[in-house]
């Protein structure tokens, strides 16, 4: 086989042979990476059997996107052989490390959290390994532990259209009627043929867990059923000693616990053996920290504070993110985490410029917020509260912030005047008022005092970066100013007519003075709204690439730049690894940026870290909790990780909110026709046809035909030929729920060669393209995207 060709991988050399096949080294030839290659036999592919095993063990694992568990990239046929490309795990078993004898601690701790964090991201989904073992589990060269192996993992509880079927103990990837796993790691329950479930793994965690701490298994027999015997009826022997001596008391509790041999009595989830365990580690961190401090002279310990402050001072020079500011706080004393900048109140006396008032609380939350260990609510929350009649501590509860700012401009001629104050929230105390009074071309650096002020009353620590941010203010072109703040004012109105006259504003800005960055970054803001929004331009990404890059030319700060940039390299360009970076530089800048916090959500969903973008998604939404988009788009993402229930609650919240904002009704129509409540689904659609008929038909069509009323859904079909270039991915969806692949793949080429942005999401989005997904063109779309099947 070595030097032969299976699909795209070129085999190189054999890595290993198991009762499921043999596992290869191959070179990705599309992708230029190594990969893992799993190969049935040529003589069994005739089994449909063992063919359902593989393809079974790669649809599980598939399913399981973490650092700790060995991912899955593909799963096909090729000249009759049937193969799994996974992730090429380097490092030795845990098997192989512990022949030397037992594991220190502190190791086992570390090992031991990373299997639990492994079982909790597994167990979350409905699957269990069932033969979890440390042959099973790899040490990589940077000592992370990696899970290999779902093959016998099962489903808890099968998805909707998914087989349901439970393996049998003659359904096993092992010889017929044999019982599933590995006997010394199998619980009581498994070894009497009772089904499996997240305690039987907790009990094989706890078998490592004790063979990492001794050396040795708890369980001895000489044959399979004194082993047996021993499993099922004998008390683990007390742990023996291993390095630095016996394992500490509360190791030896959570193993025991692990090793209950009624599964009532054990642990009921990974997730509370992953918090007994970090337990553990916090008392023998505390353990080893006090045993040290109280054996050193007073002259040491006074020389070991002075290095703990001088690292401290290190870390303040550094970009480590939110652990740096959180750990500066603490040493600081900050008391105040979280601001709302409330809309900066117009005293003029002339409606007219409204406009300038709004410019200035947008621009005092993007400052404020380059303060770091600050948590800053952003524009849309803030901006609900125009004009409200609630208490500072009614507005605090619902944005759930413990202090605001508040401010009022008035403005006369070439000059402005800024109050600003800054209220504790709880007690209505005020911490901090001042006033400004400069010309207008000074007006950038008078936003940035302020920011610098609640910096310091807070006592939030400025990094060196931040304060020289903070510090670089620049005098402003008046005519400038003037025509970029009349232009975001109207941008922001969201209607055609508003958004066609502010970008004029905006273009007249540049034309003003082209070495002006701000009037770049309000053409660039406002040609990525327009990428997002309903018309779809198709130059709409290129024209805000191309206004941000110059915007950042002219100033290589600007966060709102570096955050378009990454916005046209993730929907537009599809360079997954410059987005990535151009995300994190963005929220590095700016981490209390909601609409960034948005974008590494969606960008960490297409790689099926669905887990790290949901957590994204929610610091979005707890950044602008009271904007419609942010929590009903969580929905979507629930949607995409086919939690349904969680993706009803979510759109509904959104329409509490906005009643018309239509991607809700979007969101909820997908998870009803998900749960099979087809009526409900089909409501939703109609009513989201009043409100976005394009959109709203589409999705119409494709909840008639996921109801089976196929001739309800071909009388919609008509309604779906006119559009912008985003239809062709809708119409595509209609279609894959038809049953009409071959219109549906054609829907899917036109959006692709049209670049609509959200085709790239196909690969990860459920529902009709489930059906899709075998077929060779879209897997050929997926590749031609540069992303993993």
């Amino acid at each position: 086989m070595v030097g032969k060709t299976i699909s795209h991988y070129e085999i190189t050399e054999k890595l290993g042979q198991g009762g499921m096949g043999v596992v290869w080294k191959a070179q990705d030839t599309q992708l230029g990476r190594d990969v893992a290659l799993k190969v049935l036999p040529a003589d069994a592919v005739t089994d449909s059997t063992a063919r359902a095993r593989l393809l079974r063990e790669a649809r599980t694992a598939s399913k399981l996107n973490h650092p700790h568990i060995c991912t899955i990239y593909e799963v096909g046929e090729s000249d009759g052989l049937v193969y799994i490309a996974m992730e090429l795990v380097e490092g030795q078993t845990l098997s192989a490390r512990l022949a030397a004898g037992a594991l220190p601690v502190e190791e086992v701790l570390r090992f031991g959290l990373q299997l639990a964090d492994a079982l909790v991201h597994a167990h979350k989904r409905g699957i269990v390994h069932r033969d979890l073992k440390s042959a099973n589990v790899v040490l990589t060269p940077e000592t992370r532990v990696k899970v290999l192996d779902f093959g016998l993992a099962k489903r808890l509880k099968a998805e909707i259209g998914e087989d349901a079927t439970t393996l049998t103990q003659q359904d096993t990837i092992t010889a017929a009627g044999a019982v599933a796993g590995t006997p010394a790691y199998m619980s009581p329950e498994q070894l009497r043929g009772q089904p499996a479930d997240a305690r039987s793994d907790i009990w094989a965690l706890g078998v490592m867990l004790y063979e990492m701490a001794s050396g040795v298994r708890p369980f001895q027999g000489k044959t399979g059923f004194e082993l047996s015997s021993a499993i099922m009826n004998q008390p683990p022997p007390p742990l023996p000693a291993g390095p630095g001596g016996p394992p500490p008391a509360w190791l030896r509790s959570v193993i025991g616990r692990c090793l209950e041999k009624d599964p009532g009595r054990r642990y009921q989830s990974s997730i509370e053996v992953r918090a007994a365990l970090e337990d553990v580690q916090a008392g023998v961190t505390l353990k080893v920290w006090l045993t040290w401090k109280y054996g050193l002279s007073r002259r040491r310990w006074l020389a070991v504070a002075a290095t703990v402050m001088a690292i401290v001072a290190v870390l303040a020079g550094l970009e480590v993110g939110g652990v740096r500011n959180r750990l500066l706080g603490v040493f600081a004393g900050q008391k105040y985490r979280s601001l709302a900048v409330l809309p900066v109140a117009n005293l003029t006396g002339d409606p007219q410029q409204e406009y300038f008032a709004d410019g200035m609380t947008d621009s005092l939350i993007a400052n404020v917020s380059k303060v770091g260990a600050l948590r800053v609510i952003s524009r849309t929350s803030a901006m609900r509260y125009k004009g409200a009649k609630k208490s500072l501590a009614e507005i605090a509860r619902e944005l759930k912030v413990d202090t605001v700012l508040e401010a009022s401009v008035a403005r006369e001629a070439g000059r402005v005047r800024l109050t600003a104050q800054l209220i504790e929230a709880a007690t209505d105390q005020h911490l901090w008022t001042e006033t400004y009074e400069r010309e207008l071309t000074s007006i950038l650096g008078v936003q940035s005092e302020v920011a610098r002020a609640v910096a310091r009353t807070v006592r939030a620590r400025l990094t060196p970066e931040q304060e020289r941010r903070l510090r670089s203010a620049r005098q402003v072109n008046p005519q400038v100013y003037e025509a970029y703040l009349r232009g975001k004012f109207y941008v922001s109105q969201n209607t055609p007519e508003s958004f066609e006259k502010g970008m004029k504003y905006l273009q007249q800005a540049v034309e003003i003075d082209p070495a002006e960055p701000l009037a770049y970054i309000g053409v660039a803001e406002g040609y990525i709204s327009l990428g997002h929004g309903g018309a779809e331009r198709p130059d709409a990404f290129p024209r805000a690439g191309a206004a941000a890059e110059q915007a950042l030319k002219l100033d290589p700060d600007l966060a709102e730049a570096v955050g378009v940039l990454a916005d046209v390299a993730l929907y537009y360009e599809w360079d997954w690894g410059k987005a990535e970076n151009l995300l994190k530089r963005a929220l590095e800048m700016n981490p209390s940026r909601a609409g960034i916090h948005y974008h590494y959500a969606w960008y960490l969903a297409l790689f099926d870290r669905l887990d790290e973008a949901i957590a994204e998604h929610k610091l979005a939404r707890d950044l602008d909790p009271l904007g419609a988009p942010n929590t009903a788009w969580l929905g979507g993402l629930y949607n995409y990780a086919r939690r349904y229930d969680e993706a009803i609650v979510e759109a509904k919240k959104a329409l509490e909110l906005n009643p018309k904002y239509w991607p809700s009704y979007r969101v909820l129509c997908f998870a009803y026709s998900r749960k099979g409540m087809h009526q409900e689904a089909i409501a939703a659609a109609q009513r989201l046809v009043e409100l976005a008929p394009a959109v709203g038909n589409a999705a119409l069509g494709t909840a008639y035909a996921l109801a089976g009323q196929r001739e309800q859904a071909l009388a919609v079909a008509a309604k779906l030929k006119q559009g912008s270039p985003g239809r062709h991915l809708r119409v595509a969806e209609f279609f894959a729920a038809l049953g009409d692949t071959d219109a549906a793949m054609r829907e899917l080429e036109a959006a692709y060669q049209a670049r609509v942005s959200g085709v790239p999401w196909i690969r990860v989005h459920g529902g009709a393209w489930d059906d899709l997904r075998d077929d060779p063109r879209f897997q050929q779309l997926v590749r031609r995207m540069n992303l993993p099947l």
